[in-house]
């Protein structure tokens, strides 16, 4: 099996989807990995869905919720940042966005002067230090390699971030099998209760909610979509009850079944 997920090589989506096959293609966007899968170039891709520290990864919300794909595992690994250069004199710290807002209290206290510069992935920062002095990048110390020095490890401004990722399969692979399940939500309607009767369907079943976020529909200002995941499985009883009430209530628009799941957790 071959996996596709943020590349280059190097980056904290590769050493998820290690997890997932030992063939692993990169692409540079979360986007164009669901994309990748959903037309079939890929048996599966891993993104990352979400952080212990900054949240959600809007852009792998955006594009599950717009593709036809499924989710058949998540995994959950440590984060671990280290400060990565040729030296201890460069005036950029490069990385990925996430990476670096993960690290944003460290970097204040210790280089408030240097400019912050976001890449694509951690990897790609890590290449912009092997290139250029004047460059640092974040990524895991394991990054380093001959021609970098580790400046500082475990930068992170708390000492538990981890990341979830989602590996994602055609729609066809979706399983009802798995003690998680994700599902997207359009109402299509705005009014009073809305909100309160989508999660009613869950609690009067005794089902809980790990997760619940809005996101714009892309159809107008103020309309929104909402990703929900729960903690049963599509093959229980409850859950089939809530999800057909959850149809009622967006008779308007769609719901996107993403499927069932369970949790993988990876210390590196």
């Amino acid at each position: 099996m071959q996996a596709v997920t943020l590349g280059p090589a190097g980056t904290y989506s590769h050493r998820a989807a290690r997890a997932v096959a030992d063939d692993v293609a990169f692409r540079e966007s979360v986007t164009s990995i669901v994309q990748a899968v959903a037309d079939g170039s890929f048996e599966r891709g891993v993104v990352p869905i979400e952080n212990s520290i900054e949240g959600s990864v809007t852009e792998s919300l955006d594009a599950v919720a717009n593709s036809d794909v499924s989710v058949v595992q998540e995994i959950v690994t440590p984060i671990r940042h280290a400060l990565l250069a040729q030296s201890a004199n460069f005036d950029v710290v490069a990385s990925h966005s996430q990476a670096l807002a993960q690290c944003r209290l460290y970097l204040e206290e210790n280089y408030p002067d240097a400019k912050l510069e976001a890449v694509a992935s951690t990897a790609r920062g890590v290449e912009r230090a092997r290139a250029d002095p004047s460059v640092a990048g974040i990524g895991h110390p394991d990054n380093v390699g001959d021609d970098l020095e580790i400046i500082a490890e475990d930068i992170q401004d708390q000492s538990s971030n981890a990341t979830r990722f989602l590996v994602i399969a055609p729609e066809s692979a979706r399983s009802d099998a798995g003690g998680k399940s994700s599902l997207v939500v359009y109402p299509n309607a705005n009014y009073p209760g809305l909100l309160l009767e989508l999660l009613e369907a869950f609690a009067e079943r005794d089902i809980n909610l790990s997760r619940i976020e809005s996101r714009p529909s892309g159809n107008r200002l103020g309309d929104y979509l909402f990703h929900i995941d729960a903690d049963a499985g599509l093959y229980e009883e409850r859950m089939q009850e809530a999800l057909e009430e959850v149809e009622g209530i967006a008779r308007n628009g769609w719901v996107r079944v993403l499927g069932s799941y369970d949790t993988r957790h990876v210390l590196y």
